[in-house]
């Protein structure tokens, strides 16, 4: 009786973090996949189709597979309170090259994860040149991969090829690709202090949704502007590396920049208070106001509306914290100015990953629009297994919502409101649906009111982690 025949080859572009799990988890599930990374020398194979590597970037240092660029960290490792070291649950529980790869080179860093991020590489790289079913080219892809590849993976990450970013362009319909992205600072909605804070949109206007009380307002009087504003100007700034260099727009002016220009711009700017009345003192008019806007579809976030900033994120916490009503704020993300690369991922990308107008390209890592080293990973981990499901005739469904997993597929295909704008996103236990906070514990005992929020996160974990090994095991 003769052996099956083997399944064609799957091409993964890119041998950054998504794309080296990409890798490993279509070979694990026993395909043979093809890596292009064009930082490598080559070709080495007679499949190869570009420009020989190697290609240099201007931010990696070597040729090496999942090369660290900058932190060596994965951040928390904590499963039960964290949604970053939730994530890193989920992945082990998946068999994560990048994860297991992590833990065998681990370095001090308390509760976090951080790694020797040369020792961490070459193991990465040995491993994945090592396995009989990867064939790993050395090659820039200069442009959309050849029409007979018909089951691909780009992974190319922030610092995508021009070439390649181009043809992307132009296969998807959109303007643009590669920008400085104005990101604005993300609150939790159950940190923000509705003793302090209203609902309430500007002159009462209805939205599309019909909703007259769509933002959070945060006033502020005149002693507490002007502190603001000296806080902004003298907080310490991010600066631009030497390849970064865009100039600003006005649409995205970094708030500290609109300070400098003049101390009432900010109040004549995001921060003016007029269309709106504090329920609590009808007559006195706030000196300005802070707007807060729902970010995403659950209402767990909320965005500050026109709070691009590159103060250092040391700095916003503390400055932002000065906002009466953002006092105990917990942010879901900070906010920043920096050159990205990431497709409209609502608008472009089904659930399976795949480009709508071109269902044979799969995209992965942070072109998707997720932040971080590790939600990239989990995202090549993800698309790995969906295409080695697919070549096998083994359709598989992205993870349920209520995984980190899942909840980064749910934001980058969907989650945020339709007709806000889409920005890249880390993790966090917002994108996941909510659970009432927990008021005893297992055991039947009272948990006081500041400590149910942690108890809350840990349900989410738990629940996750079960979902996640169903989903593995269905």
């Amino acid at each position: 009786m003769s052996a099956s025949p083997s399944p064609a080859p799957i091409h993964v572009v890119g041998g950054g973090l998504a794309g080296s799990e990409a890798v490993w988890q279509i070979a694990q599930a026993g395909v043979p996949v093809i890596l292009h990374e064009m930082r490598r020398s080559g070709p080495s194979s007679s499949e190869a189709v570009g420009r020989p590597g190697p290609v240099k970037t201007d931010a990696h240092q070597t040729d090496g597979l999942a090369e660290l660029v900058c932190s060596n960290s994965f951040r928390s490792d904590d499963w039960e309170y964290n949604a970053v070291g939730l994530l890193h649950a989920e992945m082990r529980e998946l068999g994560s090259i990048i994860m297991s790869s992590g833990d065998a080179h681990q370095v001090p860093a308390g509760g976090a994860l951080a790694v020797d991020r040369e020792g961490f590489s070459d193991a990465v790289t040995k491993r994945l040149l090592a396995h009989p079913l990867i064939t790993v080219v050395g090659e820039e892809i200069a442009g959309l991969p050849p029409e007979d590849w018909d089951s691909v993976i780009v992974a190319t990450g922030p610092l995508t090829s021009p070439a390649l970013a181009d043809a992307m362009l132009k296969a998807t319909g959109e303007e643009s690709l590669s920008f400085f992205d104005a990101i604005a600072p993300i609150v939790h909605a159950d940190s923000i202090d509705f003793d302090v804070a209203w609902r309430q949109s500007r002159y009462d206007k209805v939205g599309p949704g019909g909703d007259a009380a769509a933002y959070v307002n945060c006033p502020m009087d005149k002693a507490q502007y002007d502190a603001f504003i000296d806080a902004l100007l003298s907080g310490p700034k991010a600066e631009f590396k030497d390849w970064e260099h865009v100039p600003y727009f006005d649409g995205c002016l970094p708030i500290e920049v609109m300070a400098e220009r003049g101390r009432e711009t900010l109040r004549h700017g995001p921060m003016k208070p007029v269309g709106l009345t504090n329920p609590r003192s009808p007559e006195t008019k706030a000196h300005a106001v802070v707007q807060l806007r729902q970010d995403n579809a659950l209402g767990t976030l909320f965005n500050m509306v026109g709070f691009q900033t590159k103060l250092k994120h040391g700095a916003q916490a503390e400055i932002f914290r000065m906002i009466p009503g953002l006092q105990n704020a917990q942010f879901a993300r900070l906010g920043g100015l920096h050159r990205n690369t990431f497709l409209n991922s609502p608008k472009l990308l089904d659930r399976q990953l795949r480009l709508k107008a071109l269902p044979r390209l799969r995209f992965a890592g942070q072109v998707t629009g997720v932040e971080g080293y590790v939600e990239s990973a989990a995202l090549g981990l993800l698309a790995g297994r969906l295409a080695a499901a697919e070549r096998l005739g083994r359709p598989l469904e992205a993870p349920p919502p209520e995984t980190a997993i899942g909840a980064l597929v749910e934001h980058i295909t969907g989650g945020h409101l339709e007709g806000s704008k889409f920005q890249p996103m880390n993790v966090n236990y917002g994108l996941l649906p909510p659970l009432e906070a927990p008021r005893v514990d297992a055991e039947g005992k009272r948990i006081p009111p500041k400590d149910r929020g942690r108890a809350k996160k840990r349900l989410m974990s738990v629940r996750a982690l079960e979902l996640l090994k169903g989903w593995r095991d269905g």
